[in-house]
């Protein structure tokens, strides 16, 4: 008779196969760890283009093309697991542009046909027939900005809405303010056409699941998909009523979220679903270890960002039984989880040390962890209260997100101050005066240029998104969109948007040799600097004089000083920028995985990196910021940076610890995740790797398929990704701690 084991091992062995499969049909992907399974062959999706740039957009285009590309899916349901379904394919991959095209989908003929056949004139993925910034492009190109326009799904469900109403209840409420808002009826009619695709992707499990039933000889298997079979029952149009329904539920509707916009944002997992646990307990239907597979096999499904643990308004600690049976749950599949541990001075200091215990076992990168005190503060300072503050919670890779409420575009908005450095740089140059104050005052001046044209391109974006790309599926269980007929970015209750800075460790450090080797030793002369920038370091022995000065996160030295004074300046400045009514920008530090895309646009800087080479991650320090005692010195030196409006400046940390996983390396841990957190620090990403595997991983992925790693916020296979980001995570590993 199959044990849970059993089905776990079969479960994992299988999830692996699928990560080879779809590098395979895919390449290199740098992108989270998504739950697709391969595409099946024969699959084919021909999309509806309703504009003539080749491209889709608004009601009717974007909802018809999700019921094309979800009505392609066939039903997933592998006998080991308890729930069912899986996502294989994004609706943006239709978008028309095909520089975004997965390798799978560039082997279709038909599909680069229609592509290539429309105008290259506009953008694909935002309506620029419409909606053009062509007066925009000139300076984001000059400060390389990630512009926020055409970004999709970043803000967070309430997922308490689904589970209220199941698809049924959606359906009667759509069918409600239909009558009551006749004038928005395109915008009902394509939100009831996206739930009846999703009850009939779960129709299409349900008719799947029947034909299996009779076909399977073991009788614990068949009794599981009679099971799973009442369970999609009951939820194709119904509210979930048992702790396995609210999973399945979740699972679909997570299936269709992925699928629409990528969403990837959980919800407070321990928080939802304790309610459905407990009753079944208590019911005598539902004992721990089935509780525990059904939690895995939703990781398994979706690796969504799912927050843990954490303290309510009235600073009371929400840990359970249920917090520890999702740790127990991710310990036992395995894979690439993005559990978050909401930290706090009265949380379950006993759940803590559980978490980290898990952490140092599996070496997997999971879980984070995040900290209530700073953040709750910082969001408060945005002008909400400690209720709403506390409801925020980690669901993205560096971001947090009020569920149902907020529209903060958080880590799709990104100004390469690097760039905005070299900018200035280069004014300076032709100044009489030539000194770090100046080339700071200089800066400065620069820097807000860049955050005015940012703000522009998000109000941009805000105004029009709903004409562009609206969220029919997140709308779903959002507060406020279906009793209005608007898409959450008209509707929303708060819309503070995130803007991070990326390059911090590179502007700070440029500062710092400029001062060091020129300013105060006179070792270099301004010329002789330019000249070696010119040639992009052709002398080596500069290089080296200007590589060599002290680093950020080095110790309180000048770098660290300079950190602190271009955060001051960053937050200062965003928090200046005049905004409409109701929309104020929230500022971070946080490059996402994009740290080689933005160093293509920077040319050789003061600290020694060369051109063309990639900027520092987050708001991490240079690689070889010190040889001696670096983990302590990072997180000290990061926490220092930290921006204090309830946005993020995480610290990304990869070593190999030379502790195990008992009490004594249990505590070394503790006290470094304390200790940055009671210097300000916000979000901790720790990959506890071994070195020797990482580097014959690095060398020959498939010789650790299993390998996973986080990237950024983000966890992934390690063999998935490509050789530049495995070096990015070889060039981050500290020895020790």
């Amino acid at each position: 008779m199959l044990t849970y084991a059993d089905r776990l091992r079969s479960m994992r062995e299988t999830k692996v196969r699928h990560t080879l499969e779809k590098r395979e049909q895919n390449g290199y992907t740098d992108l989270d760890d998504f739950g697709t399974v391969p595409i099946s062959e024969g699959y084919e999706v021909e999309p509806w283009y309703n504009s003539s740039n080749g491209s889709f957009y608004g009601y009717d285009g974007m909802c018809e093309n999700f019921c094309r590309v979800m009505d392609a899916h066939e039903p997933y349901v592998d006998p080991m697991e308890m729930l069912c379904g899986r996502w294989r394919d994004m609706l943006v991959n239709y978008r028309g542009d095909v520089h975004y095209l997965p390798d799978w989908l560039k082997k279709k003929p038909k599909i680069m046909e229609m592509m290539k056949s429309a105008t290259d004139q506009w953008s694909k993925r935002w309506d620029e027939q419409r909606f053009p910034y062509d007066h925009l492009k000139p300076l984001q190109a000059k400060y390389n900005i990630q512009t926020g326009i055409d970004s999709d799904a970043h803000f967070a469900c309430d997922y308490r809405i689904g589970f209220e109403l199941g698809f049924g209840g959606l359906l009667d409420k759509i069918s409600k303010y239909r009558e009551i808002n006749p004038d928005k009826k395109d915008f009902y009619d394509a939100e009831e056409r996206v739930v009846h695709a999703i009850i009939r992707f779960i129709d299409r499990h349900i008719e799947k699941i029947r034909q299996m039933i009779p076909e399977e000889q073991r009788p614990e298997i068949r009794e599981s998909l009679e099971e799973m079979l009442d369970t999609c029952e009951a939820v194709r149009t119904g509210a979930p009523k048992t702790f396995r329904q609210a999973c399945q539920w979740t699972a679909f509707f997570n299936c269709a979220a992925r699928v629409y916009t990528r969403d990837g944002a959980g919800f407070q997992l321990d928080g939802l679903l304790l309610p459905y646990y407990e009753n079944d307990v208590k019911n005598g239907i539902l004992d721990d270890e089935t509780a525990k597979f059904l939690i895995a096999n939703l990781l398994l499904i979706d690796p969504h960002y799912y927050q843990i643990s954490g303290v309510d308004e009235n600073d009371r600690d929400m840990t359970n039984r249920l917090s520890y049976l999702i740790l127990e749950a991710a310990d036992s599949i395995d894979i690439a989880c993005n559990l978050t541990v909401r930290v706090h001075e009265n949380c379950d200091r006993e759940f803590l040390r559980k978490a980290i215990y898990y952490l140092l076992k599996n070496k997997n990168g999971w879980p984070r962890f995040c900290n209530d005190k700073a953040l709750a503060e910082g969001y408060m300072r945005c002008g909400v209260d400690k209720k709403t503050a506390r409801e925020r919670i980690a669901v993205g890779c560096n971001w947090m997100c009020v569920p149902g409420k907020e529209y903060p575009m958080n880590d799709t908005v990104k100004i390469n101050i690097a760039k905005v450095m070299e900018v200035a740089l280069e004014e300076l140059r032709g100044c009489e005066e030539k000194s770090t104050e100046k080339l700071f005052e200089i800066f400065e001046k620069h820097l807000r240029i860049a955050i005015d044209v940012t703000a522009q391109g998000i109000n941009l974006h805000i105004d029009h998104q709903w004409e562009v790309t609206p969220e029919l599926v997140m709308n779903l269980l959002m507060n406020n969109t279906l009793e209005k007929g608007e898409d959450i970015s008209q509707c929303a209750e708060l819309y503070t948007v995130g803007i991070d800075g990326a390059g911090l460790a590179v502007v700070a450090d440029s500062f710092g040799a400029i001062e060091t080797r020129i300013e105060k030793e006179g070792v270099l002369s301004w010329e002789c600097m330019y000249s070696a920038l010119d040639n992009n370091f052709f002398d080596e022995r500069t290089r080296l004089i200007l590589n060599s000065a002290p680093k950020y996160c080095g110790g309180n030295n000048v770098s660290d000083a300079w950190a602190k004074r271009l955060t001051e300046c960053w937050v200062r400045n965003i928090r200046a920028q005049s905004m409409p009514e109701g929309r104020q920008l929230i500022p971070g530090w946080f490059s996402w995985a994009r740290t080689v895309e933005y160093g293509t646009k920077v040319g050789a800087t003061p600290n020694g990196r060369r051109a063309g080479e990639p900027i520092s991650h987050g708001a991490n320090p240079n690689p070889h910021f010190r040889t001696d005692g670096a983990p302590t010195a990072q997180s000290l030196g990061i926490a220092s940076v930290q921006c204090g409006y309830g946005n993020t400046a995480p610290l990304q940390i990869e070593f190999d610890p030379g502790v195990k996983a008992d009490d004594e390396g249990i505590a070394i841990i503790e006290s470094f995740i304390k200790g940055h957190f009671e210097g300000g620090g916000t979000l901790i990403n720790i990959n506890i790797l071994d070195g020797e595997k990482l580097l014959e991983a690095h060398a020959n992925p498939d010789l650790h398929p299993d390998l996973v790693v986080r990237v950024t916020g983000f966890t992934a296979y390690f063999a998935s990704l490509s050789p530049k980001f495995r070096q990015l995570v070889v060039d981050r590993f500290l020895q020790g701690i």
